[in-house]
């Protein structure tokens, strides 16, 4: 985290490298209020005055963070929110260069798309994290729907499809402390006016944008907005222990639900299965050849043709 940090603050021309060279035993967190500075001021593409105008929420996005390149939106996030950042607090940034999704996979985040994390402090147990990334689906899912995308689907976990094709991804990640979960960072990456021949070739068949969906290119500025609002919608269900409905949402637009899978599980054999459903905690529920029921609770489940 700590390069990550520095290498942001050196971009900025917030430290210069004879500084840089002067601060290394120093702590990283005494730069907090410095990279909350920097994402205070104007960007090119994303503006926080745009998003902020006539956001119809109460804590989701009322503080804004916005960067023109940043290693990782979550990374941000974490380092805000270890020091003192609010609930709701949003990171956006225009371009990340080592975005990550599930088990550490890189993720492509050029101009054009929309890369944020949302900072979180739900006040749950480990047990429903699971929930958290699930509810994040519905309100991306429902965010589409807002923008004229009706057969957007949500693939367990983190994924969102449109077509058979994957336009959005989640990364949901716990700051704890002394086995407590302090803050929830919720990383959100959408495929909105990216170009796919920009990305690399093995991944151009199964990737889609939202400008390709809709014909035209959007107003990013918009859905950021359109989404924070779903969000808060989403998060205030979730506070107020409403699981089965959020559940009851996540399953109407569930992409995997009746699909044959290969599971793979950390430690765990890959072996097939038929997704039967997802359970209250937001675990997959598969039915694997022998007939046996299981819980996916960590993992991948990748759909076979």
């Amino acid at each position: 985290m700590k390069d990550e940090i520095i290498k942001l603050l050196k971009k900025e021309k917030k430290l210069s490298s004879e500084t840089i060279n002067e601060i290394q035993e120093v702590n990283i967190h005494d730069f907090a209020k410095l990279v909350e500075e920097v994402g205070k001021e104007d960007t090119e593409y994303i503006k926080a005055s745009e998003i902020s105008k006539d956001l119809n929420t109460k804590c989701i996005g009322k503080n804004l963070y916005v960067f023109n390149e940043v290693s990782s939106t979550n990374t941000v996030a974490k380092f805000l929110s270890m020091n003192g950042a609010e609930n709701g607090s949003v990171i956006i940034s225009e371009k990340q260069t080592a975005a990550r999704g599930r088990s550490g996979k890189s993720w492509e985040s050029p101009l054009g798309g929309v890369w944020l994390s949302i900072i979180l402090q739900p006040n749950v147990d480990y047990s429903k994290l699971p929930l958290i990334t699930l509810a994040t689906g519905v309100a991306v899912a429902k965010t589409m729907e807002k923008i004229g995308i009706e057969d957007a689907e949500i693939k367990w976990p983190n994924d969102i499809m449109i077509n058979d094709k994957k336009v959005c991804g989640i990364l949901t990640e716990a700051v704890t402390k002394f086995n407590t979960i302090e803050n929830v960072i919720i990383g959100v990456g959408i495929d909105a006016n990216l170009n796919i021949s920009d990305f690399p070739e093995e991944l151009q068949s199964g990737t889609t944008t939202i400008a390709d969906e809709l014909g035209r290119e959007g107003d990013e500025n918009l859905l950021i907005k359109i989404f924070l609002e779903e969000f808060e919608k989403i998060s205030e269900l979730f506070s107020h222990e409403g699981f089965e409905a959020i559940l009851k949402e996540w399953r109407k637009r569930s992409y995997s639900i009746g699909k044959i899978v290969e599971v793979r599980e950390p430690f765990n054999k890959n072996y097939d299965a038929y997704v039967i459903g997802v359970g209250k905690e937001g675990a997959l529920i598969v039915e694997k050849i022998d007939g046996t029921l299981e819980k996916v609770i960590s993992g991948e489940c990748i759909i076979k043709n």
